[in-house]
């Protein structure tokens, strides 16, 4: 892709404060945030090659055994495709995740939720997107768990994701919720996001069309980047 990114629109980002989200109060600017022109840098980033790509990493549920042993769980195959917001595929762009097991718990040392862990679980894969801007992975529905926030705060279940764009100007860090769960309303992370329909754009639909009998449930989320601006041939889009 070319051209320059569109400008970021911040009304769909989540707000840096809000009293709700404990943390979120000493995390947040102090000073109106300053915005700059971009740069080559934020314009052109990092690209991955294939070789990088084990033939296991999109599969959570055999990776970190390497195949020898399947994690527990209800198994889920998450996909969709990553495109800008004109509407254009990205390609070959790295997609990571990572999620807590099937009882809510993370392969993490700082993780103490009494949950167990799963020996055949890591919890985190990787994959390159085809060239329509395609991705999946095969994984196990994580579980809910509590979070020190308040009294009895849980946070839904859900999926970090991580997505490098074409550049760093379209890198994005965002999470995948799952259709039907209560706990998105109760969240207060969630409800950072105070336009419900940039909410709702998080939380990933059933797919049974694209699901596998006796074998799993597909959710579907689609991941969308900022977009570039055209160049312009004199007066108009070059190309139109």
């Amino acid at each position: 892709m070319s051209g320059t990114l569109i400008p970021r629109d911040r009304t769909a980002h989540p707000e840096p404060y809000d009293p709700g989200y404990k943390t979120s109060v000493v995390r947040s600017p102090r000073n109106a945030l300053l915005s700059l022109d971009a740069t080559v840098t934020e314009n052109t980033g990092p690209t991955f090659g294939h070789d990088l790509i084990g033939p296991l990493d999109n599969n959570l549920i055999l990776n970190f055994t390497q195949g020898k042993a399947p994690a527990v769980g209800e198994r889920i195959r998450m996909h969709g495709r990553v495109i800008d917001e004109t509407g254009r595929a990205v390609p070959n762009t790295l997609v990571e995740i990572w999620q807590a097991n099937a009882g809510g718990r993370y392969r993490h040392i700082r993780d103490t939720y009494f949950a167990p862990l799963d020996p055949n679980f890591g919890g985190c894969g990787r994959t390159l997107t085809d060239d329509e801007g395609y991705y999946e992975f095969l994984t196990i529905r994580p579980g809910a768990y509590p979070w020190p926030n308040r009294g009895n705060d849980w946070r839904p279940m859900h999926i970090h994701v991580s997505v490098f764009g074409s550049g760093f100007g379209q890198r994005l860090i965002t999470q995948m919720y799952f259709q039907g769960d209560p706990l998105i309303d109760l969240c207060p992370i969630a409800h950072t996001v105070k336009d419900r329909g940039q909410l709702d754009s998080l939380v990933a639909p059933l797919d049974m069309a694209g699901s596998r009998p006796m074998d799993y449930l597909a959710y579907k989320f689609d991941i969308v980047l900022r977009g570039r601006r055209q160049t312009m041939f004199e007066n108009r889009p070059e190309g139109l």
